[in-house]
């Protein structure tokens, strides 16, 4: 997994799954792309999400992947990423099938 390996901080790792999470429907908004901001910088916000543009969802999920056993999540810390998660779904008020179909999988990832 070593071509997967990134020097991220665990800021620019959240920001990172939080742009990835922001598209499970297609569309990101502006609401999600601001909770991505907490996080980083405007040029941190622009390098991750060119990054994450260049990236297909394999090399994304493998980066993600990555980045937990590097950081050494423990459950509660990825218990509250998907808690996270979860409210960037809820940023724009809706919830709907494909964000409700992503946060299902990147739970089987995120524990797996």
């Amino acid at each position: 997994m070593k071509e997967f390996d990134t020097n991220w901080t665990r800021d620019e790792f959240m920001a990172y799954v939080l742009i990835f999470c922001s598209l499970a429907d297609c569309v990101e908004t502006e609401e999600e792309s601001q909770m991505v901001k907490q996080y980083v910088s405007d040029a941190g916000f622009k390098r991750i999400h060119e990054e994450f543009d260049g990236d297909n969802d394999y090399q994304s999920i493998q980066k993600i992947r990555s980045a937990i056993d590097r950081f050494n999540y423990s459950e509660a810390e990825l218990d509250k990423l998907v808690e996270e998660i979860k409210t960037l779904f809820l940023a724009d008020g809706t919830f709907d099938i494909m964000e409700s179909n992503m946060l299902m999988g990147l739970r089987r990832v995120l524990k797996d």
